[in-house]
């Protein structure tokens, strides 16, 4: 769909007596859409796509909105009145992104999804005129300067699998690490290895959906500063590999 401030140039160019076939020359637009300028300047405006409901796989789902909330974006196509869903995925995690791709495929209505290479990082993108409604968190700006909020459908889907909600959110922006620590053992000072996970969302919002499914499935948690989530204790842990595991 072309601005208005392009239909005014081509329609100022026919004011000046050039034929349509010049002007379609020069300016690349169709004969066809110059003609119904002359007749119809402002463009159509755009009718909103029917609500699809919520989603029939809600375990895909509820992977695949933990990943949007972390690494995802969703843009307008400029000519049409379809979405792309991209989510951001690093180049050192292939797994991570097929199961990002199988997740969006399986949850948008036209079964599409494709990437895109960037400078270190794939984009997993998928279009469709349905995102807006599958996702509502989108909006203006990023997200961490806005509300993000769970709609109830939402949420009922999360309550009923937060290990894939838990496990999308990692996928995106959390990590296992191996900490180390050092302890006095019979006069000797011995070195002691533990796993952990991290969590790391500039939004409050954020954290705070992260941290009610934690504690829904039983983890306990511990919050450093105002954006970082620490999972330490060897049960919790335990359940996180169990469930969620490192990225790979």
């Amino acid at each position: 769909m072309y601005d208005l401030s392009t239909r005014k140039r081509a329609l100022a160019l026919v004011a000046q007596g050039r034929s349509l076939n010049s002007v379609s020359r020069e300016t690349g637009i169709s004969r066809a859409a110059i003609r119904s300028w002359k007749a119809r300047l402002e463009p159509l405006p755009r009718m909103a796509p029917p609500d699809p409901g919520p989603p029939a796989d809600e375990a895909a789902y509820a992977y695949l909105l933990g990943l949007y909330l972390g690494d995802g974006c969703i843009s307008g196509h400029p000519r049409s009145t379809g979405y792309y869903l991209r989510i951001a995925c690093a180049n050192s995690w292939p797994g991570l992104i097929d199961a990002c791709e199988i997740a969006m495929r399986t949850i948008n209505p036209t079964g599409c999804a494709f990437r895109t290479q960037a400078q270190g990082y794939v984009s997993v993108v998928s279009y469709s005129r349905h995102w807006p409604h599958l996702f509502p968190q989108h909006g203006p700006g990023v997200k961490h300067e806005r509300r993000i909020t769970l709609e109830p459908w939402q949420q009922a889907i999360v309550d009923a699998y937060p290990w894939e909600f838990i496990r999308g959110l990692i996928h995106s922006d959390g990590c296992r690490i191996t900490n180390w620590t050092t302890r006095i053992v019979g006069g000797e000072r011995k070195r002691y290895e533990y796993p952990r996970y991290f969590f790391t969302n500039l939004s409050a919002d954020i954290i705070q959906l992260f941290t009610r499914a934690l504690d829904q499935v039983g983890v306990d948690w511990k919050q450093a500063n105002a954006r970082n989530i620490s999972i330490a204790r060897k049960a919790s842990v335990a359940l996180m590999d169990a469930h969620v595991g490192p990225k790979y």
